[in-house]
């Protein structure tokens, strides 16, 4: 056998023998010059190179496992403590704020230990743009230091960041696994709630484990977006969400929330509608068939829908009244954030319900109410960036059924939205950017096979979700 030679000419084993046979011509790589390998594009590493938790890392020198270095450590944590994150979002206030403010920190040490910068797509510029408007408005507030404190909801974008550098690749689609179990598991305690505990009234509905049936609701019309997309489009694990559908629909029907019934109607007509338009057809006949069998105390809250001297209707109408007087005298900065409810009174019609209301019950008025006109037309360019973000991926056979969710997913925040302030809900507003999120990272994962900021490893592996789904023009 001939001899083994590093670049200096010498071979590297000594004189009994020994060394790496890995580190000969032939072999995987040639030795470099601090005890690495280089690979076969002709680059040096001053490390050695392994793969931890399927992220390729440098090893520290005379360390082989990646996972001792700190950016794996980091990537470790992080990636244990995102699906914790995102089951706990249905199922706990408390557990997901603090798994959150853990996940946030771990995310920062990764990208300062492993010398990165943020990564994120391109529709979170609008909402940055939309973070610091909000924050400019602040001095304008008849409470600055009350609207800074409630401002601080604009830390909670950098879900997106964070979703994105972690759920690379097939990851992603893992991430739609954790919001099926969480989202059966909320609502087999709601139909707990509401079959045994008697929550069977509009002066007691499910909540679930969250405060308030609405917020509860929205999460709930978030998870059925999730299971309709994946018996729509999925050509894989289709069975999980189906079994969960029937829960997540009883569920959401006995929270009696009209609002988030629209969204989750409009949501999966959209569906329907993107993987078939003669689909749509079975729509009227399904709505039907759950009208006759629903309990009464659900179909009577139906048909409040459209009765104009429903209180709560009436309400609705009230309020909008009282955002446009707000977006009148406060057009450009509004009345400050969370200062709606402090000056409620002032802008009260004679034919309101309730004496007050903390917020206006509809997203785009609240947004122009409390932030002013600017703020609406950043919100409004977010949406129409993230809605031209999805429909692009859509058109991917290797994330369409992710993009699905995520175009179902705006379209039931938008729609539950005239009748709800979904988007200022921060457990609905952190389970509705991971959805948006997701789509993206799932491509970025498949065009570079790493996280933001690693070096080269494997691709990632074929799409486990609709690469053998076809789907007929909607036009």
């Amino acid at each position: 056998m001939p001899p083994c030679l590093s670049d200096s000419g010498r071979d590297p084993r000594d004189a009994h023998g020994r060394g790496d046979p890995r580190g000969c011509a032939g072999g995987r790589g040639r030795p470099g010059r601090s005890g690495g390998f280089s690979g076969s594009g002709g680059g040096r590493y001053p490390e050695a190179m392994t793969t931890h938790g399927g992220v390729a890392t440098a090893a520290s020198p005379g360390r082989p496992d990646a996972g001792a270095s700190w950016p794996g450590r980091f990537e470790t944590v992080a990636w244990w403590l995102l699906p914790l994150f995102v089951f706990a979002l249905p199922l706990s206030v408390a557990a997901s704020g603090i798994l959150l403010t853990a996940l946030l920190a771990v995310w920062a040490g990764l990208l300062v230990t492993a010398g990165e910068r943020p990564a994120v797509p391109a529709f979170f510029w609008p909402l940055a743009a939309y973070s610091g408007w909000t924050l400019a408005t602040v001095p304008f507030s008849i409470d600055p230091t009350a609207s800074l404190i409630e401002s601080r909801e604009v830390l909670l974008y950098l879900t997106v960041p964070v979703v994105y550098r972690l759920a690379r690749g097939d990851r992603a689609w893992s991430m739609t696994n954790v919001v099926l179990t969480a989202g059966a598991l909320t609502a087999a305690i709601g139909i707990v709630q509401y079959g045994i505990l008697e929550f069977d009234n509009l002066g007691r509905r499910p909540s679930g484990s969250m405060g308030h049936y609405m917020t509860y609701a929205g999460l709930l019309m978030l998870a059925l977006v999730v299971a309709v997309s994946r018996v729509t489009f999925g050509a894989r694990d289709r069975l999980w969400a189906a079994l969960m559908l029937p829960a997540l629909m009883a569920a959401l029907a006995v929270t009696l929330t009209r609002g988030a019934w629209i969204g989750a109607l409009a949501a999966v007509g959209l569906l329907l509608v993107l993987r078939d338009r003669r689909l749509l057809l079975v729509a009227p006949v399904a709505v039907l068939v759950v009208y006759f069998v629903a309990p009464a105390t659900v179909t009577d809250r139906a048909l409040s829908i459209f009765d104009p001297a429903n209180p709560t209707n009436r309400d609705r109408v009230a309020m909008f009244t009282v955002g446009a007087g707000m977006v009148r005298d406060h057009p450009v900065t509004g009345v400050g954030p969370e200062m709606v409810l402090r000056r409620y009174a002032e802008y009260r019609p004679d034919n309101a319900v309730n004496d007050v209301n903390p917020h206006l019950h509809n997203v785009p008025m609240q947004i122009a109410a409390e932030r002013g006109l600017p703020a609406l037309a950043l919100w409004a360019w977010f949406v129409v960036a993230i809605t031209r973000d999805l429909a692009r991926r859509f058109r991917r056979p290797e994330t369409r059924t992710l993009a699905a969710a995520g175009l179902a997913a705006v379209a039931a925040m938008l729609v539950a939205g005239q009748f709800e302030y979904n988007f200022g809900d921060s457990e609905f507003l952190l389970l509705f950017l991971v959805l948006i999120t997701l789509p993206a990272a799932r491509e970025a994962g498949l065009e570079t096979g790493k996280p933001a900021g690693a070096p080269a490893s494997r691709p990632a592996s074929p799409d486990p979700e609709s690469a053998d789904t076809e789907v007929s023009d909607p036009q």
